[in-house]
């Protein structure tokens, strides 16, 4: 299988190339910087094509048109829209607004500008699946605690984004689905976070594998269980 994913130099995203690699698919990585992506390079020498890795800013549409005339040169399997922001996490009376725009162009915008322009190459695909890494932060009924401003709404739009998107494509197969990686340890979740990422993708990817048209516009935890809107 033929896998994309974005925001894939560290964390949950380079834990995704690491398992998909290790069982045998190809993986095309989209990262900020090819450059900066040092936990990257020793698994191209070690896997030859089975990992390519690409420039792609999902906030710039040059950069992403770019990529995708790379991408597109093969057919896609599964898209993972992984790349994300945490935004500034402050009360209401310290919110950004320009932090706040840039963590919407990035959370909601960006897989959604990627998606559209991986289309043709997922439609060429045997499997027509894409997953969404969102948060059950962006959730509007588990949400108890408040603040978060930036991250909470750019990921509840992203929620929204996904919903209309499964059912746009539905009749042509797709499966797409939003995920909750849990909290994990990575730089944005923190020295605190109880979850290995190892463990968060292990999960996520059973989903993925798993899911099919019944599952699409639905919102998983890496375990499995259905979050609420």
């Amino acid at each position: 299988m033929r896998y994309v994913i974005t925001g894939a130099s560290r964390g949950i995203g380079l834990e995704f190339v690491h398992q998909l690699l290790r069982r045998g698919d190809t993986v095309d990585a989209g990262v900020r910087s090819p450059e900066g992506a040092k936990r990257l390079e020793p698994l191209a020498r070690e896997v030859g094509n089975r990992l390519r890795i690409h420039a792609l800013d999902v906030e710039d549409a040059a950069s992403i048109r770019s990529f995708a005339a790379d991408v597109c040169a093969a057919p896609v399997d599964v898209l993972i829209n992984n790349a994300g922001v945490p935004g500034l996490w402050c009360a209401l009376t310290d919110v950004d607004y320009v932090d706040m725009a840039r963590t919407f162009a990035v959370n909601a915008l960006g897989p959604l500008r990627v998606t559209s322009a991986l289309l043709p190459a997922l439609r060429r695909g045997a499997a027509r699946k894409v997953a969404h890494v969102s948060s059950r932060m962006g959730s509007v009924a588990d949400n108890t605690e408040g603040g978060a401003y930036a991250y909470r709404m750019s990921k509840a739009a992203l929620n929204m984004g996904v919903r209309t998107l499964a059912n746009d494509l539905r009749a042509e197969g797709f499966t797409t689905v939003v995920l909750h990686p849990g909290w994990v340890q990575t730089d944005m979740g923190g020295p605190q976070a109880p979850l290995p990422a190892s463990d968060s993708v292990h999960g996520l990817l059973r989903i993925i594998d798993g899911m099919g048209p019944e599952h699409t516009g639905r919102f998983f935890d890496y375990q499995g269980a259905e979050v609420p809107w």
